[in-house]
């Protein structure tokens, strides 16, 4: 593993003058996909060279998408046109480029980023295949699969102020500044926080930079939102990266961010974090997860993975840039995999974990399998499905004296199979066409009450009327159906009438 390296400093006058440049030249998220086309998507999977011919007629901003996005070497005169009004000089001392024998290298991961509402740029380290070489331990990680599915599971609504744990290269924080009036942001990293620093200055934001291990920075503060990406990768209790190793064993750095964060949110404040917990043998995953929250805490975990053992040590080696099959990747791999055994460890969950301080109140907390694929981000899901527990939550005792309605986003399906006298529907399910795609099996009768949901009758009327119709005393009609209500309410499958 290589040494770790200098702290870079990206001065107030260096970001002006490389924010002029990547203006003037076009370099942001639009740009690079206008210049990429197809071949985008190809680079997203690892294969640089369409990216390469897309970007040989595209002057100064090939230049720098060739640079910064694929590893080019660049010849001295097309890089400092690229890079006025920053004179390369300037650019070398802020280790933004490095010299190389025809030209000049990027020293540090600098690309677009952006969202529905524009583009911004991120500042991280170069990866093991930019580099051709391991990562050192303070590596900076860019804007990988976990950042953006965090993105999108957080809840965008305004707030006034958030904290984002384990900043890294400060995206989080980004897209943050979209909804938050202060956003403060902490690593226990010098270099993270010096990248992060970096990346806002780029970017023009304020946003509050404070170093220290887990929540010591913020110690005796409350916010009204946290994100947090932390490093969750588990095993043995090491640290090889610090951008994924947290140096405590097993799922433990999970279960302290879960354990601790809601006592550092106001009351009726959310927290969104990734996780990973183990599954281990004779134990369910669910109450495993339940055990770590603190009291008067709303929870919803949503698993979205559960990997093997092996291949979790194979791809996170990978990820490092570590041969499995080499010397140092079968030691590691070896170490690694005899860890889990030992713990009768048969899998790795991984998912979203969305907390709320609910201070004085019965906390709702519920584990899912969602690990069907789906397009909508899960924030806004998040968002409300927190307010349909806390609507449960107020008016649960009284659900038969509400009007409720199936939204049009819910089709009723069927599954029927030949017989002898025609088609026999065997499986019926209501299915949520937008969010996660939720999916519950009904019987008859619940697909006829759920008919008769269209806002004009509250459900009491409808179970006696129901009752009536097929001969059942409605007292135990209601008792069977409000079960199911509660649980499609909280699956945004059947909702209160306006």
């Amino acid at each position: 593993m290589s040494t770790q390296a200098a702290l870079p400093d990206l001065s107030d006058d260096v970001c002006a003058r490389l924010r002029d440049a990547f203006r003037r030249t076009g370099y942001d998220a639009d740009g690079v996909v206008d210049v990429l086309g197809s071949a985008h998507a190809a680079l997203g999977r690892g294969e640089p060279e369409p990216a390469h011919r897309a970007t040989r007629d595209s002057g100064e901003l090939g230049t720098l998408i060739r640079l910064f996005l694929l590893g080019s070497t660049e010849p001295e005169k097309d890089v400092e046109a690229a890079f006025a009004p920053l004179p390369i000089d300037d650019a070398v001392a802020a280790t933004l480029l490095v010299p190389a024998a025809d030209g000049y290298r990027a020293g540090l991961d600098v690309r677009p980023h952006g969202d529905d509402n524009g583009s911004w740029w991120v500042v991280a380290d170069l990866d093991a295949d930019i580099l051709g070489q391991t990562v050192p331990e303070d590596h900076v990680l860019g804007v990988g699969h976990a950042s953006l599915s965090l993105i999108r599971a957080t809840s965008r609504r305004e707030v006034g102020s958030l904290l984002d744990l384990g900043t890294g290269n400060g995206v989080q924080a980004l897209h943050a500044t979209r909804h938050a009036k202060k956003v403060t942001a902490t690593d226990v990293s010098a270099r993270a926080l010096a990248l992060a620093a970096a990346t806002f200055r780029l970017n023009e934001l304020d946003v509050e930079l404070v170093r220290g291990e887990w929540f010591a920075p913020v110690a005796r503060r409350r916010f009204d939102q946290i994100v947090c990406n932390p490093p969750f990768v588990v095993g043995p209790p090491r640290v090889d990266y610090t951008y994924r190793d947290s140096g405590l064993a097993g799922d433990d750095a999970s279960a302290l961010v879960v354990r601790q964060l809601p006592g550092f949110l106001e009351d009726g404040g959310t927290g969104h974090l990734l996780a990973s917990w183990l599954h281990v043998e004779g134990e369910d995953w669910g109450d495993r997860v339940t055990r770590w929250l603190p009291a008067e805490t709303d929870a919803w975990f949503v698993q979205r993975d559960i990997a093997d053992p092996g291949l979790y040590v194979g791809t996170w080696l990978r990820d490092a840039g570590i041969d499995p099959r080499s010397p140092e990747g079968r030691a590691k791999s070896g170490a690694w995999l005899d860890w889990f055994a030992e713990n009768d460890v048969q899998g790795i969950g991984f998912g979203f974990v969305t907390l709320r301080h609910a201070s004085g109140r019965t906390p709702t907390i519920v584990c899912e399998d969602l690990r069907q694929a789906y397009d909508d981000p899960l924030g806004a899901e998040a968002a409300n499905w927190l307010d349909r527990v806390e609507w449960l939550r107020t008016n649960g005792d009284s659900l038969l004296d509400v009007r409720f309605r199936v939204p049009e986003s819910v089709l009723l399906e069927s599954v029927a199979e030949p017989g002898v006298e025609g088609w026999a529907t065997t499986v019926q399910r209501l299915h949520r066409t937008d969010g996660p795609g939720w999916s519950h099996e009904v019987d008859e009768l619940a697909t006829r009450l759920l008919a008769g949901c269209q806002g004009a009758l509250p459900l009491e009327d409808l179970i006696v009327l129901l009752a009536a119709a097929r001969g059942l005393e409605p007292e135990e009609l209601a008792a069977a159906a409000l079960p199911v209500v509660r649980e499609l309410v909280r699956h945004g499958m059947l909702l209160p009438a306006v």
